[in-house]
């Protein structure tokens, strides 16, 4: 059985008025301002799309996917944690994450937890990738997200946004690839100023190939979500897309336009990041962790 009102959720976010100069001043932390994630944005012709994405720097592009994974490690503990566990597709009444009952769906919470762990680890791996180290989360540039209200009482909701994520964070990884691609080719021929000149052709080349790797996960998420929601095929896409993103800092189709509504208090009520990060070791579940490293 389908779900008419899937998408639903997202559509005030679409409306919601982006303060992108609020954006670029809190995360001035790593001295940038860029992340990713959110609504589908149209296209742009490929010399503007080129034009972009040649601006985005190395450490823009990372600290983009920080927040993002941030945002999608909050996502899914309040997912967890919220009235929607008590669907029947999930724990069922009266269960919760770690307990469900007869009239709930293990496998489906399962499938919540194991994001839950990935989202983390995935976090964990792009702040390694700034900073040398895992721990300092407090550092990271939001420490708060905004969802819609309602976002985690009902199953509807609570899919139409993970649906909405998935496919950006989809189109964000994809975008990515594209970019460390080229810049692993200009590294090649030594055209490559500023700050991302120090990297050679072939850590370009790994981080493309780290990047794909977490962009299969995220589209198990995004079946996984369709699984949970009886949408049949689950596997409805030939290719995964872009969803409209033609670069991730720069330009008016970047990842950071369609992050904004949820970083913006008008969007509905706030979450802690420390509370998620807090509870993943209580909610996780054994996930195979062996990160692309050549």
């Amino acid at each position: 059985m389908t779900n008419p009102n899937i998408d639903s959720p997202i559509a005030n976010i679409a409306q919601t008025r982006l303060d992108r100069r609020n954006f670029f001043r809190k995360a001035g932390y790593f001295g940038l301002g860029a992340a990713v994630s959110g609504i589908a944005l149209s296209g742009k012709p490929a010399q503007a799309q080129e034009s972009a994405q040649s601006m985005d720097t190395t450490a823009e592009i990372l600290t983009a996917f920080l927040i993002a994974e941030d945002l999608a490690t909050t996502f899914y503990y309040n997912g967890l944690v919220g009235g929607v566990i008590q669907d029947p597709n999930l724990s069922g009444p009266g269960g919760t994450a770690r307990i469900v009952t007869s009239a709930g769906n293990f496998g489906n919470v399962d499938y919540l937890r194991a994001a839950l762990t990935e989202e983390f680890i995935h976090a964990n791996f792009l702040r390694i990738a700034l900073t040398g180290s895992q721990n300092n989360r407090t550092a990271d540039p939001y420490q708060t997200f905004y969802f819609p209200d309602g976002t985690f009482a009902t199953l509807a909701n609570f899919l139409g946004i993970l649906n909405a994520l998935e496919n950006a964070f989809i189109g964000a990884y994809l975008t990515a690839v594209q970019e460390f691609s080229n810049k692993a080719a200009s590294a090649a021929k030594g055209t490559l100023t500023g700050p991302d000149a120090k990297y050679s052709s072939a850590q370009y080349s790994l981080l493309a190939k780290q990047f794909a790797s977490i962009l299969g996960i995220e589209s198990e998420h995004r079946v996984l979500g369709r699984v949970i929601g009886n949408e049949n095929p689950a596997n409805n896409l030939v290719y995964e897309s872009v969803d409209g993103l033609t670069s991730i800092y720069n330009g008016t189709s970047s990842a950071v336009v369609a992050l904004t509504p949820f970083l913006t208090e008008s969007t509905g009520p706030a979450y802690s990041l420390a509370t998620a990060i807090s509870a993943v070791p209580m909610l996780s579940v054994e996930v195979t962790d062996v990160a692309i490293y050549s």
